[in-house]
């Protein structure tokens, strides 16, 4: 029979190599589904390219008859 130490050591070690194995399997694991997780798509922004062609188009036509008649005004007096 072999001795109470030396059976302590072998207890010792085979727990540990068990704890070791699992952490290592998780870490794996998690990497694993890290990598494996589907890559986002590029979403387009709030206002996409359409709605800011459209509001620059509404926002130049409110600003030229806002100052439309300022800049008639300055035309004819020859500035």
């Amino acid at each position: 029979m072999i001795s109470v130490l030396a059976q302590e050591r072998l207890l010792g070690a085979a727990l540990g190599s068990i704890l070791t194995g699992a952490v290592i399997l998780e870490q794996r694991r998690s990497i694993y589904n890290s990598i494996s997780e589907p890559v986002p798509q590029k979403r387009e922004p709030i206002f996409g390219r359409k709605a800011r062609l459209e509001f620059a188009h509404v926002w130049n036509k409110s600003v030229d008859r806002a100052l439309g008649p300022l800049i008639e005004s300055l035309s004819s007096r020859g500035w």
